[in-house]
């Protein structure tokens, strides 16, 4: 599967069956501080990737005034 990372910005091709939390797991990424998107849908993290989804990974980023 094709994976966009964000921060940095860069794309890795994933050989094998996922869900989205053994995805991050396997890229060292903590669930709670990462969002999994495949077409443009928030995808939770129960939910099985296929070899030729296209994911991209998003940093949760959070501010305020």
């Amino acid at each position: 599967m094709k994976v966009l990372l964000r921060n940095p910005r860069r794309e890795i091709d994933i050989e094998g069956k996922y869900s989205v939390n053994s995805l991050l797991a396997h890229l060292d990424l903590p669930r709670e501080s990462h969002l999994v998107i495949r077409n443009g849908t928030l995808v939770p993290g129960d939910a099985a990737l296929a070899p030729d989804d296209t994911v991209e990974i998003r940093p949760v980023i959070s501010g305020g005034c």
